[in-house]
């Protein structure tokens, strides 16, 4: 049996409280699981005890991440160290700040009806509390919603705050000297099952994730009312400092992600040589596709994927961040090992999901409006592939004016048809051109986008920020769409093919084949053939590809996301995902990710690019932009 010295010694003690008082990170196991985390000098310190007489399954994980706290063991013979401990944080916090707080965490009743409502008890002393500060902190825990049901939350006042079965840690004498707070947080056990005491891991993770909002708005509440400390946001009290297996879960799933590339693996080889065949044909005889070989063993790779320790990281968003990509990873493995099989489309919709009836609708409106700017390129008013790439690697040399590390080289390819950015490359394919008219933008949407965002992502301290965010197309093609715009090429032709896209991706979810597909874009739509086949070929491939409505979608998101003040530039710091931002404002205001390393080069041409802005801060929408004339 482990005694009082041997559990907290007071060689573990004076180590901890030195680099507490030089303000370093302290990260310590104790026996029987305990740990100590604090990441920095803070006014507040989370407490969890486990007790010795019962199993209180899983309550200790709801403090993992949290910017300052302890599990400990709540043996007899372990109370003496763990309140010497306890003491010696809070002097040096009292010191710092002139409060302090201690919260001490504790499960309650077990669950015993079907509803499982959040239910929270605050405990509080009967005298020294600020009444503010308990009212922020019962209205943060009322927002800790699990699966919409109706948080309830109690205050009771007691002369001791300690859990059942469990002695107060410190008198009250010694809260009063070192001006702590103490408050108990009781919750129910809605993670785990009560007749079988067996663990609900989607609840738990979904508890978790909600109440470490509202413990930092707790933490919030405190700094603010009972200290000199002034954080500008919640947030701010965030862990910052990152245990060695996120970096390691991050590596592992940037590896699997570079070892293959989703895009090239469903591109046709001989886009140019089914067009013809297609053409000869009269339109009538549906093109057949070539691929590369498969160069990857998708079974092995799955294997490797779920060997990734994820249950193993701590912090509540950065596990939903990377079980997410794993996720995205597993579905995209399966989509090159399903490649031209009935089974890609049913992946595919799962990767992308289907056309939206909002969506649907938009794309169509667009394509009944009356087009007042035609297209009226000649040959001569086009740019080789030779000479675009040539562009493309001027447009880098700039960008390496900001950054002379940028890797980004120019490929020409045969194996490539038009252009796309692979791992942070450009691709121009050897029968690409590109109009004149479109070449500026296309550079900012390829170079100032893609590229931009690749090379931000590397420069992040996860490699999951240029791999890409699961699902992070929509935000991506819609932000490349919109630097379009900004630097005056984005066109009612342009819209139109988004649009195009759109529909098309519809028609195969709804059982259209290519040739159907064809015709009522070329038909129906006026799309000449050319356009249109490449329309069709980019949503058949593979075997049906539904990427393509992205393009479109994102640019809806991204007028809403300004509408609402959202912050452009802050949108460049990696290939980031819509439905994440919280989750990057987050990290941001944790201090755990980095502003941008390079910027697009239209946001230095303030006049020009602020007139457009402001226009699209007003509400301009995708319809207002289609009645522009460029």
């Amino acid at each position: 049996m482990n005694t009082s010295s041997d559990y907290i010694s007071d060689a573990l003690i004076g180590s901890v409280t030195n680099a507490f008082q030089r303000n370093k990170p302290v990260r310590e196991k104790l026996h029987d699981g305990g740990r100590i985390h604090i990441d920095r000098q803070l006014p507040f310190l989370a407490l969890y005890r486990q007790p010795a007489t019962y199993a209180d399954l899983s309550t200790e994980r709801l403090l993992l991440g949290e910017a300052s706290y302890i599990l400990a063991s709540g043996r007899p013979e372990h109370h003496a160290s763990l309140a010497r401990l306890i003491k010696e944080i809070l002097t040096i916090q009292h010191e710092k700040f002139g409060a302090c707080l201690l919260l001490e965490l504790w499960s309650g009743e077990e669950v015993n009806d079907e509803t499982r409502k959040p239910t929270f008890r605050i405990i509080a002393p009967r005298h020294g509390v600020s009444a503010e500060f308990l009212d922020e902190m019962e209205n943060a825990l009322l927002n800790a919603r699990i699966d919409d049901s109706v948080t309830e939350v109690t205050i009771s006042y007691e002369d001791e705050i300690n859990p059942a079965q469990l002695p107060p840690l410190l008198t009250g004498l010694e809260l009063e000297q070192l001006d702590c707070l103490h408050v108990g947080l009781e919750v129910r056990p809605i993670y785990r099952d009560e007749d079988t005491n067996t663990l609900l891991p989607f609840r738990l993770r979904r508890f978790h994730h909600t109440l470490a909002h509202e413990l930092k708005r707790t933490f919030f509440a405190f700094a603010r009312h009972c200290t000199p400390l002034s954080p500008e946001h919640h947030l701010e009290l965030g862990q910052r400092s990152m245990t060695r297996v996120v970096y390691e879960t991050d590596e592992m799933l940037a590896q699997i992600s570079n070892r293959f590339d989703l895009l090239l693996h469903v591109t046709p080889t001989n886009a140019q040589a089914a067009w013809q065949a297609f053409e000869h044909s009269k339109f009538k005889d549906p093109p057949g596709f070539l691929y590369r070989p498969r160069s990857i063993d998708p079974d092995l790779m799955k294997r490797e994927l779920f060997s990734i320790p994820l249950e193993r990281i701590e912090d509540p968003t950065l596990a939903h961040i990377f079980s997410q990509k794993r996720e995205e990873l597993d579905r995209q493995l399966t989509l090159v090992a399903d490649r031209n099989s009935n089974r890609f489309l049913l992946g595919s919709r799962q990767l992308f999901g289907d056309v939206d009836d909002e969506l649907l609708q938009l794309a169509k409106q667009m394509l009944g409006m009356e087009i007042t700017n035609y297209d009226s390129s000649s040959d001569a008013d086009y740019m080789s592939a030779s000479e675009f790439a040539e562009c493309a690697r001027q447009e880098i040399e700039y960008y390496r004016q900001q950054d002379a590390a940028l890797p980004a080289q120019v490929e020409l390819r045969e194996d490539v048809p038009g252009i796309m950015v692979s791992k942070g490359n450009f691709l121009v394919g050897t029968d690409a051109k590109v109009p004149n008219a479109r070449v500026k933008a296309t550079l900012a949407h390829e170079i100032g986008t893609h590229v931009l965002t690749h090379y931000n992502g590397s420069q992040q301290p996860f490699r999951e920020l240029y791999a890409g965010m699961a699902g992070y197309e929509s935000m991506q093609e819609g932000l490349a769409v919109l630097a379009e715009y900004l630097v005056g090429g984005l066109g009612q032709s342009r819209l139109r093919l988004l649009a195009c896209r759109v529909l098309a991706v519809h028609m195969i979810t709804e059982g259209a084949d290519f040739i159907e597909t064809f015709r009522s874009l070329h038909r129906n739509y006026e799309v000449d053939p050319s356009t249109a086949f490449t329309i069709t070929m980019r949503v058949f491939r593979g075997g049906g590809y539904t990427k393509d409505k992205v393009y479109l979608q994102g640019l809806a998101q991204i007028l809403g996301y300004l509408v609402r003040g959202g912050d452009l530039e802050s949108l460049y710091l990696g290939k980031i995902s819509y439905d994440y931002l919280p989750l990057i404002e987050e990290l941001q205001w944790r201090q755990v990710l980095i502003a941008p390393r390079l910027r697009p080069a239209f946001l230095f041409d303030k006049a020009e690019t602020a007139t457009r802005l402001e226009h699209l801060r007003q509400g301009a929408t995708v319809i207002d932009l289609m009645k522009e004339v460029l």
